[in-house]
Order: structure tokens, then sequence, then C-alpha cells
């Protein structure tokens, strides 16, 4: 939640993402959405995390880690995690309209999905989904 927090005072959409090795617990890389901040839509908690996990591991591939973040991902996180191998995503709030995971395209159910970790939804859901529509209120 600190990440999500993070980004919520930066004006990003509140949304923070931790990837831990899932054999020490250690936590490897930890970011939160600078889409605004970069001018770049790519710039999701999830990317940035995966990208600093892979620079921190020496891999492309992090078969042994697990990723948090406080919203499900997206088609495009959900497509990033797949290509890391990352064993678990655990995610706090549902995304019904721009949803990859259990909403939307579904991006672990397609025949071109090479890698579907373990997905654990709604850990903490009420909590990150209150943050997320506080940010949204007050943007409106």
């Amino acid at each position: 939640m600190l990440e999500a927090e993070n980004a919520f005072e930066r004006g990003e959409v509140p949304v923070g993402c931790v990837i831990v090795d899932g054999q020490s617990g250690k936590i490897i890389a930890q970011a939160s959405n600078r889409t605004e901040e970069l001018d770049d839509p790519t710039a999701h908690g999830e990317m940035l995390a995966i990208r600093d996990a892979a620079k921190s591991v020496g891999s492309a591939r992090l078969p042994g880690c697990d990723l948090y973040v406080t919203l499900e991902p997206c088609p495009m996180c959900a497509a990033a995690i797949s290509f890391a191998r990352i064993r678990r995503v655990y995610f706090g709030a549902y995304d019904p309209k721009s949803g990859g995971v259990d909403h939307g395209a579904r991006i672990f159910e397609q025949s071109s999905c090479h890698h579907k970790p373990e997905v654990y939804g709604g850990i903490n859901e009420t909590a990150c989904g209150e943050m997320l529509k506080t940010f949204f209120r007050q943007k409106r």
C-alpha cells in the first residue's frame, strides 16, 4: 500500500507493486505508477517493478518471484507478468473496466499465453479500492 500511497501523493493513479523473491521473502523491486511523471503510458507500477527486478536478478525471467499489486493488472501488465514467468500474482482491488486477469482480456486464459502464474485476487480489496475511489473522486 505504501507504493500506492506514494503514487497518490504525486497525483498518479494510486497503484503500487512489490516483487518478492519466493525463496527468501526478500523484496527485490518495488514501484508505483509514474505515467504522468515520465510521460510514458507504459510506466505502470507492475512494468517498472518487473524491469527493476529483472535488472536486480540479471535475467528477463523471474520464475521464483511473486508480484503483489494493489489493483488487478491491466492486459499490458498481465502480458509482461507472463513473459517474465512470475510465479504468483496477488492483487488487491478488482478492475471490471480495465483489468486483464479476471476481467476483460483475461490474458492468462488465452491460448497465446505461454505462462500462467497462480493468481490470488481481492487481497486487502476494500482498502485498495477505497484509495482508488478517493483519488478519482478528487480528480472529478
